[in-house]
Formats: C-alpha cells, structure tokens, sequence
C-alpha cells in the first residue's frame, strides 16, 4: 500500500518541519468553499491571529499569497520595485542571494551587497552603499536559514529610511519564533510563510503590507496577478486570498495559530525558542573542535549553524545523515552551496540544527544527545 515505506522521522531540518499531531489531524476536517460563508470560519480568526503573532503592527493587513515564502517574495520585488528603480539587495547567505535573484529573474535594476557567510549586515558598510548607489528600495533577510545569523531588522530599517529608501524584508524562517518588529521597523513589506517557525505545512507566502506598500505598488506596472499585491489586498480584506487556496492547510492554520495564540501565547513561544537556541548553544560549546558558525550577538533563535572540526568533510556529514536516519531522526548537513564554497576555501563544511515551530526543548535534548554520540565516532 502507497505510504507503508514512508518513514516517520523527526525533522531536525530548517524546513519543512515536525508537526503537532493536531495539526495533522486537522487535515481531516470538512474541506469548503473558499467564497461561502464557511471561509470566514477558518480566515476570520486566521486573520486576526497573524496580527496578534506579528504584534498588532498599527497600520498593517496580512495578506496570504498561495505558494511557499518565494512566491511571497517575489510578490514584493513585482509589485514595488518599478522599471525605473534601483534595488539593492543585502545579502548574508544563499537566501539573501535568493532575494537578489528574484529581482535579477524580473528584470529589476540590481545592485548587490554581499557580507561573507555568517556574518550580519555591517550597517557601517550598508551605509557606504546606500550613498554611493542610491537605490529606491533595498531586499535583506530578517533571519538568514542558510547561515543561522539573525539581522536587526530595526536598525537596519531605520538606515534604509534615513537614507530616502524603502525596505523590503524576508522573514521566512524566523515568523513566529521571535518579535519581527514589524511595527517598530516599518518596512515596506514583511513577507514570510507557513513552513517554518509557524509550524504548518509549506503552502501559504504571507505579506504585511500597509497604505504606503499599496501606494507605491500603484506606481509598478507589470505587477502580474498573483504576485500583484493591489489585486490581492482586496481579497485580503475580506479574510479571503486572491486564487482558490489549499482547503487543508487552511484548517491545520486555523487550527494551529489558535492553539500559538490562545494556548502556548505567544510570548512563551518566543521565550521557548530562546531556551532552545541556548540549548544547542551549550552543546556546541561541550563538543571538542565544533564551534558557532554565525557571528556573536547575532545568532537565530530558530536555527544553529554549527562549524564542524577540521576532520569533517561534506561527505562526512551525508554519512552522519544516513545514521541520524538509523535513530528516528532527519539531519540537516548544512546547505549545499555554502559547502561547496567552505571545502574549495580548505575550510571544514558546517551543519545546521532546526530548532523551530513546535519541537520541545526536551526533544532538542534528546537529539543532541544522540547527535553527538554519532559525531564522535568520526573523530
């Protein structure tokens, strides 16, 4: 029978991640009409809840975008950067580098900034750029997945604006697992999605816009139609989406940011997300030649990057893979490409632990603990 052989592991990944068994088994509720009377049942408090996750921002209205956290992103760069702006895009990692393609692949004017892997925006380099390139909007991660660096999204905001731009901000991996700020650094857009700290199923982009988003869009042309924010906003405002949405992962949202909200609330959520960075923190600093691979004060409470010791090899940590899968669980070597360009450089490759969304910091123990016995026997 088709799903015998799937094998149920403990996703320890940066995402797609481990769900509650009730947000499973609300895959099973009813499915609906989308534009019946049914819908707002689910999107009504959907709505209302991502507000509340976000902080209540004053002025803002989430939009869902059908699709993952890209088309979310590539919704922003569509609808608010015109033909005849330049966007700069900062990146510390290869979603950072994501971003910038996205405006390359439509057709923007593209300037980069890039800082080296690990490393957060230098606001002193962001500002040497901003006043040599003069771009009308700048792209950046709010939480880099590929390197664990966390960015400060409201200093790096406040720069942008200082300097007559507007900021357009990734938050795909770090929403609802720490405070965006959202209502403190104003950025033009807040995009993130379903997938990661919120800890759903990868189907929904989300985007916090407000009237200073739908003004400049009104001056993009060729915004497309799902990526068109003036056409989704609509919908948005009546707690509906554009195009017809996953009916399934609208109930298991339902279901889950209540429970975020009204159950765990948010703050014990944000505050259990920090116990656990300091949990992978302490066991990174007990493992002899391991260390933290993103830069002190500003390390993700979502993700750990971890350097390995100078004996391990990106073939290495596939073997360390295949026997975390002997144990239960699914490991995360570390993302291809920043490899790839550590081992050229002569430079041990790392690894990254997920530490997001629903996992405890019991179960983050217990994986550690088995992650080290497996890593020891490399040594």
């Amino acid at each position: 029978m088709i799903g015998d052989d799937f094998a149920e592991l403990k996703l320890f990944i940066t995402g797609p991640i481990m769900l509650r068994d009730e947000v499973r088994k609300a895959a099973l509720l009813p499915e609906f009409g989308h534009r019946d009377s049914e819908n707002i049942k689910r999107f009504g408090s959907i709505m209302s809840n991502l507000m509340t996750i976000a902080g209540n921002p004053e002025g803002y209205t989430p939009i869902i975008f059908n699709g993952s956290g890209t088309n979310v992103l590539e919704a922003s760069v569509r609808s608010l950067v015109s033909d005849t702006d330049k966007v700069l895009n900062v990146s510390v990692g290869a979603f950072g580098d994501l971003y910038g393609n996205l405006s390359a692949a439509n057709g923007k004017n593209l300037v980069s900034l890039k800082f080296p892997y690990g490393k957060a925006i230098d606001l002193k380099v962001l500002e040497e750029y901003l006043i040599k390139h003069k771009p009308q909007v700048v792209t950046f991660t709010h939480n880099e997945t590929s390197t664990g660096v966390i960015n400060d999204v409201v200093a790096v905001c406040k720069i942008i604006k200082a300097h007559g731009a507007y900021a357009l901000v990734d938050g795909v991996s770090i929403f609802g697992g720490t405070d965006s700020t959202i209502g403190e650094a104003r950025p033009l857009m807040y995009c993130t999605s379903t997938q990661k700290s919120l800890g759903l199923p990868a189907g929904f982009g989300i985007g916090y816009v407000n009237d200073e988003t739908l003004e400049k869009a009104a001056g993009v042309q060729n915004r497309g139609y799902t990526t068109d924010i003036l056409a989704q906003i609509e919908k948005a405002r009546l707690c509906q989406t554009l195009t017809t949405p996953n009916g399934t992962l609208s109930n298991q949202m339902c279901v889950q940011l209540d429970y975020i909200v009204n159950t765990e609330t948010v703050p014990v959520r944000f505050k259990r997300h920090e116990e656990m960075r300091k949990i992978a923190h302490d066991w990174v600093d007990g493992m002899n030649g391991y260390e933290l691979f993103a830069q002190e004060g500003y390390r993700s409470p979502s993700v750990t990057a971890v350097k390995t010791a100078a004996y391990m090899t990106i073939d290495r940590l596939k073997e360390v893979k295949e026997l975390m899968r002997g144990h239960g669980y699914l490991f995360d070597p570390g993302y291809g490409k920043i490899n790839k360009e550590l081992q050229d450089q002569g430079e041990s490759p790392i690894f990254r632990i997920g530490h997001m969304g629903d996992i405890m910091p019991d179960m983050l123990k217990d994986y550690l603990k088995i992650l080290g016995e497996v890593l020891s026997t490399f040594e």
